[in-house]
């Protein structure tokens, strides 16, 4: 893991924490981001025989959704620093019979991938927590044939999603009060600027840049959706270090949720960008 030095706090927390919580919340997780990480693939278009690779690709959703369009003439590598969740993509991938797939624990800003193997580069969530975002995509640039597409998908603002907001300020009152996040820091909501977001892969030798709204219902189950806000997040990141007020947050969370109860599910807006861009 030597190699991970630019980004070593993510892989740790990323390995020690928030990927175990994934894996555990992995059902959950996936039922909810799936129909979005669908309009991003649909974005990049991948076609048979293609290699493409999954940068921060999690649990493995996304891979194996790639492998079945790519076909067996196509691969399919999926990147994460997160060995826990990478464990759970290649035991889904095995159960799958998915032979397109194939894995590596590392760290796409720095990881040497064959340069100008890879027809297309795709992600759902994985590209925000670079400590340095222009490295790194220059570095998956290079893994890009002439012409080579990527195509990814991340949250806009906070403000814009009220499926973080909502519970998080049910949740504070029970809790101390909490620094401002760094503007541009490395997290979820790292990239909620787009104009910023298009001048990093453009300084990074990508052309075309387009950084689309894409705005999406999404839902869940409620027993599902309170799990996730106290667990995942930074609702669930002061819990960990609260947990005396667990029950009192729980309560008010609940709450929150409940008024967005349709047909026993609980639906509100989320904002994300769909951003493609192409290596000259």
């Amino acid at each position: 893991m030597e190699e991970l030095s630019p980004n070593l706090d993510q892989a740790t927390y990323w390995t020690q924490s928030a990927g175990p919580t994934w894996v555990e919340l992995n059902d959950d997780l996936d039922r909810q981001i799936a129909p979005m990480g669908a309009a991003a693939i649909a974005a990049l278009a991948p076609k048979p025989g293609e290699r493409i690779i999954d940068i921060g690709c999690g649990c493995g959703q996304t891979v194996l959704a790639l492998a079945e369009a790519v076909g067996p003439r196509g691969r399919v590598l999926g990147v994460d620093i997160s060995e826990p969740m990478l464990a759970v993509a290649r035991r889904k991938a095995e159960a799958a019979g998915a032979g397109a797939a194939q894995f590596l624990e590392a760290d796409a800003q720095v990881c040497a991938f064959d340069p100008g193997a890879a027809d297309a580069v795709f992600s759902r969530f994985g590209v925000m927590f670079f400590a340095d975002p222009t490295a790194a995509f220059a570095n998956i640039r290079r893994a890009l044939k002439p012409g080579g597409r990527l195509a990814f998908l991340c949250w806009r603002g906070m403000l814009e999603n009220p499926w973080m907001t909502e519970p998080l300020s049910a949740g504070l009152k029970h809790l101390p009060p909490r620094p401002p996040p760094e503007p541009d820091a490395p997290g979820p909501f790292a990239f909620a600027d787009g104009e910023r977001l298009r001048g990093l892969l453009t300084a990074a030798g990508f052309s075309g840049v387009e950084v689309r709204p894409h705005d999406q219902k999404i839902s869940n189950d409620p027993a599902a959706s309170i799990r996730m806000a106290l667990r995942v997040g930074p609702l669930g990141a002061m819990l960990r270090d609260n947990p005396e007020a667990r029950d009192a947050v729980e309560a008010d969370v609940r709450a929150a949720l409940t008024a967005h109860l349709v047909d026993g599910q609980v639906i509100m807006d989320s904002a994300t960008w769909i951003v493609t861009a192409r290596n000259p």
